[in-house]
This record gives structure tokens, C-alpha cells and sequence, in this order.
């Protein structure tokens, strides 16, 4: 089989409140709602958002979800296996890095030099304390 074709879909993130994430990345990434279902039986419910890019985000909350370990920063979020953050390619790092501050993130480190030479990145919490990257470098 062949992954010469495959891309990324999206990526999921557990919430804890469900409407309140969904209002709060729909806003922040001027993403819209194209998908939601319940699953009844394990009490899921989920929300898929999209950027007019086609990149999506999946939000899912399950009753009885506990939080999770998670990292403040990058450093402590890779001390746990699994999730750690998602991270989004922009032309302008600045200028998101604001909106999302101004939408209720969380500053985790203001936009400075990447490792990968040539290229900045900043890091935000969403209002739950989901890590996210932002990367700076032609799109």
C-alpha cells in the first residue's frame, strides 16, 4: 500500500465543555462547524471545524472525561506519551499569536526562533490548556 497519497485529515482534541471549545476555535481560527454527531451509548458527542485551508480540528467531549496529564509547556508536555499539541504553519506569526492571546489563550512562549533555521514559532494554550504551536514560514 501505497502513503504517497495520504494527508493529514485532522486532528482531535478532547474538551472538557464541548460548546465552550467549539465557540472559543471557531472564533479564535475563524474555523465553521461542517460535522457533529452523538454517539449515545459511550456519551460522546463530537464537533468538526474547518478553516476555509480545508484543515480541521475535531472536538470531542465524552461524559465522565477527567482531565488528563498535560504539559504547561513544550518541555513538560513531552515528559507524556501521546498528545502533546498540534501546531499550524502561518505566514504571519504575530498577528495570530495576538488574536488568539486577545481570545482567551494562554501566552506559553511569545514568538522568538525556532530550531529549524530560518523559521519562528510561538506557543498558546487554548482556555482548557491544550497546547497549540504556531510556526512561521511561507505557506
Amino acid at each position: 500500500m501505497s502513503t504517497q497519497r495520504a494527508r493529514l485529515d485532522h486532528v482531535g482534541v478532547n474538551v472538557r465543555e464541548l460548546d465552550a471549545a467549539t465557540d472559543w476555535y471557531s472564533k479564535a481560527f475563524g474555523l465553521r462547524s461542517v460535522f457533529e454527531f452523538t454517539l449515545a451509548g459511550p456519551g460522546l458527542s463530537a464537533v468538526v471545524l474547518e478553516h476555509p485551508r480545508g484543515w480541521r480540528i475535531e472536538l470531542l467531549h465524552r461524559t465522565g472525561s477527567q482531565p488528563g496529564p498535560r504539559g504547561a509547556n513544550p518541555l513538560e508536555a513531552a515528559l507524556h506519551e501521546g498528545y502533546g499539541h498540534f501546531a499550524l504553519t502561518v505566514p504571519e506569526l504575530r498577528p495570530l499569536y495576538d488574536t488568539l492571546v486577545a481570545h482567551g489563550a494562554t501566552e506559553v512562549m511569545a514568538p522568538g526562533p525556532s530550531p529549524e533555521p530560518g523559521v519562528d514559532m510561538a506557543w498558546v494554550a487554548d482556555p482548557e490548556g491544550n497546547l497549540i504551536e504556531l510556526i512561521e514560514k511561507d505557506v
